[in-house]
């Protein structure tokens, strides 16, 4: 097999998948500096840096438990942890900006929010109505 063995192999797999998370932060990073409002930056702040960083995680992951001979609860539990919050944290972001008026920008097409907290907002006026009635 031309003298390539099974751990040669690994490394190079580690490698790339180390490289392609590093290639997708350095993206998220460049989206963060380019694009225009809030709300497109808070999308490249958690979609794809999420997955830098899971990606990252997960080469150091293969890494010792392929050469090391360890598996690590913690890096399994950091892996869990970014992937559940940096999307949620993302999203709590976007909607607190909106909330507080920052303005979409200006070749936005749909403001699919504003609906629903128009229509959210008429519901709790109507409720205050009926509790102020009784």
């Amino acid at each position: 097999m031309n003298g390539v063995t099974v751990s040669e192999i690994g490394e190079l797999l580690i490698g790339i998948v180390v490289l392609c998370g590093a290639l997708i932060s350095a993206v998220s990073a460049f989206g963060l500096i380019r694009l225009p409002d809030i709300y497109l930056r808070s999308h490249a702040a958690t979609k794809s840096s999420t997955l830098g960083v899971l990606l990252i995680l997960t080469g150091v992951f293969l890494y010792f438990m392929i050469y090391v001979d360890h598996i690590s609860a913690k890096l399994i539990l950091g892996i869990i942890f970014v992937f559940i919050t940096a999307p949620v944290a993302g999203h709590l972001n976007g909607r607190a900006a909106y909330r507080t008026g920052v303005p979409l920008w200006s070749n936005s097409k749909n403001d699919d929010l504003r609906p629903a907290l128009e229509k959210n907002y008429k519901d709790s006026q109507q409720s205050e109505g009926n509790r102020t009635d009784s």
